[in-house]
């Protein structure tokens, strides 16, 4: 008699940081939706967002199909690394966003990011070592 042995393959969740490029005049029209679409974007991907914000908005360096400003948007992720195809692809096939960009982070840099992009970053003085007088 055998006992069939049941595995079950664990895949690896990678952390990402994505930096996406929108028209800042339709962020301004409809911020709601331009976040829906980047969101959906990542949620199609098989992404989970942990958090994400509108960065910096301005001027761009060159003109990109014809648009001269622009609004970065951030996201920090988890994501299986066989996502990162269909990511691409669904930002190429997405009319809301012009060009993205992801990077892969090591935790400590991920759980920063994050911190820093949910405004929850630790005050300076909670994590300088203690000053001893004398």
């Amino acid at each position: 008699m055998s006992v069939a042995t049941a595995t079950t393959r664990v895949v690896q969740q990678h952390l990402y940081e994505g930096m996406f490029l929108v028209d800042s005049g339709k962020f301004a029209t409809d911020h709601d939706g331009v976040t829906n679409e980047i969101l959906g974007v990542l949620k199609k991907a098989g992404a989970t967002v942990v958090a994400h914000r509108p960065w910096q908005d301005g001027k761009l360096a060159y003109e990109i199909a014809g648009m001269k400003k622009g609004l970065h948007y951030i996201v920090c992720f988890t994501m299986p690394g066989s996502g990162m195809k269909t990511l691409v692809r669904q930002c190429q096939l997405n009319e809301t966003i012009v060009r993205q960009m992801v990077i892969k982070h090591p935790k400590s840099i991920f759980d920063a990011t994050v911190a820093a992009i949910s405004g929850n970053t630790p005050a300076p003085e909670a994590t300088a070592p203690a000053a001893t007088e004398g």
